[in-house]
């Protein structure tokens, strides 16, 4: 799965992203709309996260995302 595939399904993507970033509030996932860049920007406020370790985890994250 690539990013693209997590925005167009972020219904039902919120709930996996929640699991993994819990940091990131239900206000927060109500505006970001699966957009990485503003969820990278929200990542390093939350964690403290260098822009390098915020690309990363998104992508381990894409990785590791089934919708089946």
């Amino acid at each position: 799965m690539n990013w693209t595939q997590v925005e167009g399904n972020w219904n039902q993507m919120k709930g996996k992203v929640k699991e993994k970033w819990g940091k990131l509030t239900d206000d927060d996932m109500a505006v970001l709309d699966g957009k990485r860049d503003q969820i990278a920007g929200k990542l390093q406020e939350r964690y403290g996260y260098a822009k390098e370790q915020v690309q990363k985890e998104m992508d381990e994250f894409c990785k590791s995302c089934d919708l089946n």
